[in-house]
């Protein structure tokens, strides 16, 4: 087992940090939803506490509005130990999301104003070198210039040496030409990025049934991303790399909100995958997370204990 921890901060997330309005009651659609309760969001960000809370030494790069909602974002994000040295407050109001809570796949609609003005100045060359991980999302690539930028510092970091992880968080409603995410997706596999990729993602993304997890993996692999894993909620997760595949199942738990459970697994995974595990391993920590917060509604508490998703 291989410790992976040798920079002064595990990961840099960049991208999406915005409000949540989701629907107080379970509904199917937006249309049926009466009434919404506020929560921090976004994947990066909610990725990047999640990575505090565990532990881990976590920076965030994103950009949030100088008004009363990116105050309160700020603040928030604060308090989980997330260095906020690169999270700017712009002219842009906060970008806003209304999503429903469900128990399947949440139904959504994106303001999308702020979270897309991060400049290349929120990912410096010395933040990059002192990073083990840069993560970041389609969404966080789907908008300029975020994603001119985002991109830029990818291929710095490759070049000195950091992880890049990408999370194919693709939705036709925020970036209707599939043709460029896809281009986007494709250069982060050849320059060796860790994949987290769902069956609904697949199918958003390349507009077509989603395969089998085996196939949809080693496509990503086949692009050059080094360690594909392919989460299929009630139905498990199927990791892979070059030497080959393993599959994990669900385990039987309360579901009270499924918002940020792809954002909780990544940060086992990820945590996980800091610490030396093998895939499989790294897939049964982002398990026992993202159960931690299917089981509840709203965020996680400010500290996890490590050793609860060992366990």
């Amino acid at each position: 087992m291989k410790n992976r921890r040798g920079r002064p901060f595990d990961i840099l997330c960049a991208g999406e940090l915005l409000i949540d309005f989701i629907s107080s009651g379970f509904a199917e659609s937006l249309d049926e939803a009466k009434s919404f309760e506020r929560h921090i969001g976004g994947s990066p960000a909610n990725l990047c506490m999640n990575m505090a809370r565990l532990g881990n030494t976590a920076s965030l790069a994103a950009s949030v509005g100088k008004d009363d909602m990116g105050s309160f974002l700020k603040e928030f994000v604060q308090k989980t130990g997330v260095d906020c040295k690169y999270l700017r407050q712009v002219s842009a109001p906060t970008t806003l999301i209304l999503v429903t809570r469900t128990t399947t796949v949440a139904n959504f609609e994106a303001y999308r104003m702020a979270d897309a003005m991060i400049s290349a100045a929120q990912m410096p060359l010395q933040r990059l070198q002192q990073s083990a991980i840069f993560h970041t999302t389609s969404f966080g690539l789907g908008k300029k210039p975020g994603q001119t930028n985002i991109l830029k510092a990818a291929r710095l970091a490759t070049e000195n040496g950091c992880q890049l992880s990408i999370d194919v968080n693709y939705a036709p409603k925020t970036c209707p030409d599939r043709e460029n995410p896809r281009k986007l997706v494709a250069e982060f596999c050849d320059l060796g990025a860790i994949v987290k990729v769902s069956e609904v993602d697949w199918e958003r993304l390349y507009g077509a049934p989603f395969p089998d997890a085996g196939a949809a993996a080693q496509h990503f692999l086949e692009l050059g991303a080094s360690l594909v894993c392919v989460t299929m909620g009630g139905d498990g997760a199927f990791v892979a790399d070059q030497s080959g595949g393993e599959f994990l199942p669900a385990r039987q738990v309360e579901v009270k909100d499924t918002t940020g459970a792809g954002d909780a697994f990544w940060s086992g995974f990820l945590t996980a995958w800091l610490d030396g595990h093998a895939p499989i391993a790294c897939a049964k920590a982002g398990r026992s997370m993202a159960e931690m917060k299917i089981s509840r509604f709203g965020p996680l508490p400010n500290r996890v204990d490590k050793a609860l998703i060992y366990g």
